[in-house]
């Protein structure tokens, strides 16, 4: 008899730690970080499409990549091609350069989107700063219930 409340106990044991990982994993994801991570991760890569179109990428040369590859001359204006050969070994500088010029825009994009965010907060937390919370009218209610019972008694 005793085995078997033992095993019973050690049942209900690994129940509970199983249930407490699943409600781990439930907070864990359910934290603003997670999702505003993702979400993040997903922008991303939708900017990076519109990057490319502007700046190039190893398939197409892009607006600016164009412009850079027509100046540069050649029938197919693309700057991602460009070389520098030096003693038969090729030195792709071209796309070098167009992996440094999406790294910039990205960058660029990213810092003027996280400067628009901290300004648009920033003003929340001015607006949030003059306002009275739940809480403070909770305790000037309890606060003055408590005045006017000592008052009476």
């Amino acid at each position: 008899m005793p085995e078997i409340i033992e095993k019973v106990e050690k049942l209900a044991k690994e129940k509970i730690a199983r249930r407490g990982i699943v409600q781990e994993f439930r907070e864990f994801i359910n934290r603003g970080n997670v999702v505003d991570l993702s979400v993040a991760f997903v922008m991303g890569a939708a900017f990076k499409t519109v990057v490319d179109s502007f700046a190039g990428s190893a398939t197409q040369p892009g607006i600016l990549g164009g412009l850079i590859g027509a100046i540069f001359g050649g029938k197919q204006p693309d700057f991602s091609k460009k070389y520098v050969s030096i003693n038969g070994s090729h030195i792709e500088l071209g796309a070098f350069a167009t992996s440094a010029i999406n790294f910039i825009l990205v960058s660029l994009a990213l810092f003027v989107v996280v400067k628009l965010y901290n300004r648009f907060r920033d003003k929340d937390d001015e607006s949030a700063a003059g306002e009275v919370s739940t809480n403070d009218l909770l305790i000037e209610i309890r606060d003055e219930l408590r005045a006017q019972r000592g008052g009476q008694q």
